[in-house]
This record gives structure tokens, sequence and C-alpha cells, in this order.
């Protein structure tokens, strides 16, 4: 048997069951397009996230106080014998290939201008900070460099607290109170947006000293220190811990890079991505369930037909390979539509729902018809061999 002899008798053994092939298809077709709708979304959020991350810059050090246990607990939260400080932050713009440091300290605060108030988030930090995580301001100036354990007092103001105190007035040189301290508007920041649910607008800069007596803190939250771009970022981060240790006496630190975080976000993200994508695949083992079963019911028949392909001389893989390959053909077919139907959905999804991140990469898609195919063939193992193993006589006889 020739094969092209084979793939007509296949094709025309589903057309004849139009019906029942179509119903087969389906199954196959909704499986793989949960599977790409799913992964589609999964893989929308993690290039999201990490956009999110990045568009900081990747060349950012991060330091917290506390030395991390293997607990993964800073023990710093609860019990720091030498805080971090505005020294510290001072003392690290001395290391090699340092462009910026910017020490840090978060809170939240009720804001007093122009006869409105409102609650919002307090960010004390150093006069590096745009040129650090590449914000701009939209108009006016940010921090000066003061002295930093004696700053002015002075704020800017993120675009959206601008807009809520003040509207349409221009805000510069006028004086906001925070948490009960007079400040002077000197800037407002360029629209940020949010990131992973934090409002970057509804926010006000302070210099961290400030912060720090508003907030009665003892320690900064964190330092960042951006370094030069190509830099060897081993050795930037052995420098950091030897200056550190001869201040502090010992390591009571953490530093974290930049590409650690985004590892380890890469990582939750794959997982998320993966467990999403199996559950989608739930429906395949249905889809593959539903071909096993009408492959049994087309072998049951079409006994007669395989007694006279036998009789003629077709030999046992022949049979085994026609059934086989009517199995992937249904397979196939139904993959093929599901990936047009995934990829159709998950746009139509993004239109919907502008903010949920969709993307649908190629190798996902060639993926999800390989396993489509796969599962067709595991499917049409079982009748196929089932076919092949039939007696000629015996099964001429059910004519």
């Amino acid at each position: 048997m020739r094969i092209t002899d084979s793939l007509k008798l296949s094709s025309s053994a589903i057309f004849r069951q139009k019906l029942r092939a179509s119903l087969t298809i389906l199954g196959i077709s909704i499986g793989i397009a949960s599977v790409v709708l799913l992964t589609s979304i999964g893989e929308g959020i993690h290039r999201f996230v990490l956009a999110e991350f990045t568009q900081f810059g990747t060349t950012i050090i991060g330091i917290t106080p506390g030395k991390e246990s293997t607990l993964g607990v800073s023990p710093g939260v609860f019990a720091n014998e030498r805080p971090l400080t505005i020294n510290d932050s001072i003392a690290l713009k001395r290391i090699p290939h340092a462009l910026a440091v910017v020490p840090s300290v978060m809170g939240n605060a009720e804001m007093k201008a122009n006869n409105r108030s409102r609650r919002s988030t307090v960010y004390g930090v150093g006069p590096q900070m745009p040129e650090a995580f590449s914000f701009k301001l939209s108009t006016g100036r940010f921090l000066p460099d003061d002295d930093s354990n004696a700053s002015r007092a002075f704020a800017v103001l993120g675009h959206k607290l601008k807009q809520e105190l003040f509207a349409e007035k221009n805000p510069l040189g006028q004086k906001i109170r925070i948490g009960g301290n007079s400040f002077r508007i000197i800037g407002i920041m360029e629209p940020k947006g949010q990131i992973l649910g934090f409002d970057l607008d509804d926010t006000v800069y302070i210099p961290a000293s400030r912060a720090l007596n508003l907030f009665n803190r003892e320690s900064l939250m964190e330092i960042d220190l951006m370094y030069e771009q190509g830099s060897d970022e081993k050795k930037i981060v052995n420098a950091i811990k030897k200056l550190l240790i001869a201040r502090h006496g010992r390591e009571d630190f953490t530093i974290t890079t930049q590409q650690q975080m985004l590892d380890v976000m890469g990582n939750v993200l794959n997982v998320l991505t993966f467990a999403v994508a199996a559950l989608g695949s739930i429906s395949l083992l249905v889809g593959g369930v539903g071909i096993l079963t009408i492959m049994l019911i087309a072998i049951q028949e079409r006994t007669s037909e395989i007694g006279l392909l036998r009789a003629l001389g077709a030999r046992r893989n022949q049979i085994l390979w026609l059934f086989l390959g009517e199995a992937i053909v249904l397979a196939a077919i139904g993959g093929f539509a599901g990936l047009i139907f995934g990829y159709v959905g998950a746009q139509v999804l993004h239109v919907a729902i502008p903010a949920l991140p969709v993307h649908t990469p190629v190798i996902y898609m060639l993926l999800a018809e390989a396993i489509a195919i796969i599962i067709g063939l595991v499917s049409g193992v079982l009748p196929a061999l089932k076919a092949a193993k039939m007696r000629p006589i015996e099964a001429l006889r059910t004519e």
C-alpha cells in the first residue's frame, strides 16, 4: 500500500463521518485554544512585570538594613545595632563607577495645601533620585544637593498629587504641610503611572533626612546605588560590602542586585505560566479520550474493510499506520483550529480589557500544535494496534 493510498483512505474515512469527525476536532481545538489563551495571558503578565522592573534600569544595587537569614527574613527590621544612615549613603558615593546613590525612606502622611487635604505616600530621597530611576520633571527642579544631614524643607509633588491639591494652579513656591511640617514646593514630576499597584504619581518627594525626622526613624529603609553600564557588578558589590563592614564592624546589611531580583521574579513568573498552561492542558486530555473513543468505534464499524485490506495483501504495519494517520490528522486539524481560536480569543480579550497584558509567542503556538499531534498519536495507538492484530478471515466474516 502506497503512502498516497493510505492518505486517501484516512481522509475518506474522516469525511464519511463528518459529524463524528467534527466533534472530535472540536474537542482537541477547545483544549489547544485553552492552552494558547492561558499561556498568552501568563506570558503577557510575565513580560509586563519584568518591563515594570526594568523601566528603572538594570544597573541598580539595593542595600537594606539587616543581614538576610537562612529563612529569608531580615532581622534588621526588628533589631539592627547599626542602622543604615545618611552618612553611609555619602560614603557609598566613593565606590568606583558609582553614578548615583539614593538614600530612601517611605511613609504615609496627610498633605494640606491650597485649602485642600489628601493622604498620600511620602518618599524621603536624595537629590540623585531622578538620575538613578529615570524620573523626569515636568516643571521646576528636584531636591537640591544640600548638606545631607541638614537639608532644606523642600518638596517635589507627583503629577496626580499636584492635580488633587492645586488643580490647574501653579504650585511652585507655595507651601505644603506634610504630617504637620511645612515644606516649600519647588518642582512637579512628569506622570509615571503605577508599578505593581503603587501609584508613583500620588506622591511627594522630600529630603531623606527630613523624612527620617517626620517618621521618627533612625534607619533608612534602603540605599540604592546606580553604577556605570558595563562595569563589573561583582566588584562593585564587593566594594560596597567592604566599605559598609568597615563602617559597621560587621555585615549587618543585605545587598540585592537588580539582576537577582529579575531572576527571582522571572522564575516565579515562569512557574506561574507553566501552571496556567498545565491547567489548560486538562482539556487536551479530554480531547485525547475523545479521539480514543471515536477510533475504537470506527474500528468496530470498519472491521470488514480491515479484513478486505489484509486479504488484498496489506501488512499489519500498514494497517497500524493507516489508523494512526487518521488519529493524527484529526488531532492536527483540531490543533490548528485551536491555535486560531486561542490567538483570536487572546487579542479580543486584550481589546476588551486593555489593562490585561497578553502575548502569544510563536514558539508556544508551535509547541501547542506539536502537543496536539502527539496526543493524536498516543490516543490512536491502542485502536491502531487492535486493527493491525485482526485476522483477515475473522474480519471478513463480519460482513
